[in-house]
């Protein structure tokens, strides 16, 4: 005990960004927290919406612009050092490989999908909360979201429901 409560560890991730190689850090790491026995909240903002919009999480994508960081040997193209390059990205039909790459690559690994991987979280007990000026920027409601959604809250909210637990910026 802890000043009167219960001395558990929490966690509150914010999601900002709504590709598919944002998506699966912020999720991976939220249920392994859980199944640590961890209090885990999540908020999502921007375009980590996406994560949780019922119309666009099995939608995400992974983008090959700007991600210099990109092999498509680890997607499962032999090719020994194989990057894309940036001018190649731009190309049609690059974003679009690469997210079936990788999520071809999920799939051969059994990681579940976006919106399965959600739905656990919230079965699993963790609270999922989307950005109220996000979601009024966008001209987005409440039905646009995922079943179990805990709420729409402002950063303050936020701030306040998750005092003195670990925050991760992904």
């Amino acid at each position: 005990m802890l000043n009167g409560h219960e001395n558990t560890r929490k966690m509150a991730f914010v999601c900002t960004k709504g590709t598919l190689d944002m998506a699966y850090p912020a999720l991976v790491m939220g249920w392994a927290a859980l199944g640590n026995g961890v209090d885990v909240t999540m908020f999502f903002a921007f375009w980590g919406l996406d994560i949780i919009r019922k119309s666009r999480q099995d939608h995400l994508e992974l983008a090959p612009v700007g991600n210099t960081s990109m092999k498509l040997s680890m997607m499962g193209v032999p090719m020994e050092n194989a990057g894309i390059p940036n001018a190649l990205g731009v190309l049609p039909g690059m974003t679009a490989l690469a997210t079936k790459l990788m999520k071809d690559k999920m799939r051969a690994l059994g990681v579940p999908p976006v919106s399965e991987y959600v739905q656990m979280l919230i079965d699993g007990g963790a609270k999922l909360y989307a950005c109220k000026l996000s979601v009024d920027m966008m001209g987005l409601k409440r039905e646009d979201f995922v079943d179990g959604l805990a709420g729409i809250v402002t950063a303050s909210d936020f701030i306040d429901m998750t005092e003195g637990a670990q925050i991760v910026f992904i």
